[in-house]
């Protein structure tokens, strides 16, 4: 019979320890504190609700289960239609209660599993498109890439002089101070610097060119040719609520952009800067 000495138990116990330290923060790992200064488990921690951290790449997005949030939304609300049509149909008159007799008139179950099955239906055909239309942003020491509606936009390490947050949009500025991107963002800000920083990308409280921007009226003297007329578009489609207004705001940034001008929005009022050293 072999037996184990005290000592060999607690080499044992002492090994095991080492190998559960040393245990990296991957995918069904345990996590580590060399991610991020801040402690024990800070960027991992910070990142998993909205990204995740996976060797050296750092990828924000929106939850995978949005689209079913959404489709159990759709079915609660067919549910109460449901309710609310039987309701209607009960009372000597009401608005819509034509509808309400023509569904609850149906034989069962369609009155019932009808409303509940389109609801559910439409809820996660929803959240399909809010998922498709939301900013994912993949963080690595190489480069950043911003996707939206399934449209990437890669920038290297070299073209980058900073990142930040302006109220709900993250922005990219090059060395020369142009800016390479702003998008609408919804992830907090302090998750975001954290995913820049852990790469090693310079991350900032506040615009350096903020003092720079200036309110935009029409026919405003010293902007390049072509400007002025860009920026009347793009007021208008700032009262717009339809469902292409926001990509039309995109694009005519984006034309603006190539102009050498910058807006930033505020309360459907536009301001605008030229290129650092150009005014």
């Amino acid at each position: 019979m072999t037996r184990t000495t005290g000592n060999e138990t607690r080499v044992t116990r002492a090994a095991r320890l080492r190998r559960r330290d040393t245990t990296t923060d991957l995918p069904g790992g345990r996590g580590t504190t060399a991610d991020l200064p801040g402690g024990r488990g800070t960027t991992t921690d910070r990142l998993r609700k909205h990204g995740t951290a996976t060797g050296d790449v750092t990828r924000l997005r929106q939850p995978g289960w949005l689209p079913f949030a959404f489709a159990a939304f759709g079915t609660g609300a067919g549910f109460a239609a449901t309710l609310l049509a039987r309701w209607l149909v009960s009372l000597p008159r009401a608005p819509f209660k034509g509808p309400a007799e023509l569904l609850t008139s149906l034989p069962e179950p369609w009155p019932t599993l009808g409303p509940l099955v389109g609801g559910a239906v439409l809820g996660l055909l929803a959240g399909l498109v809010v998922l498709h239309d939301e900013l994912s942003v993949r963080v690595d020491a190489a480069e950043v890439t911003l996707t939206r509606a399934g449209e990437p936009s890669t920038f290297a390490r070299a073209q980058l002089a900073a990142a930040f947050r302006d109220g709900k949009d993250l922005v990219l500025l090059a060395p020369d101070g142009a800016e390479l991107a702003r998008e609408r963002c919804d992830f907090p800000e302090r998750r975001l610097g954290t995913a820049f920083a852990r790469h090693g990308h310079r991350w900032t409280d506040h615009d350096p060119h903020a003092a720079d921007f200036r309110l935009w009226v029409p026919d405003t003297p010293g902007l390049p040719a072509g400007a002025d007329a860009l920026l009347k578009a793009r007021a208008k489609a700032l009262t717009r609520s339809d469902s292409t207004a926001a990509e039309d705001r995109r694009e005519l940034r984006a034309e603006l952009a190539r102009l050498g001008v910058y807006v930033r929005d505020e309360k459907r009022r536009q301001y605008w800067r030229g290129r650092a050293g150009s005014e």
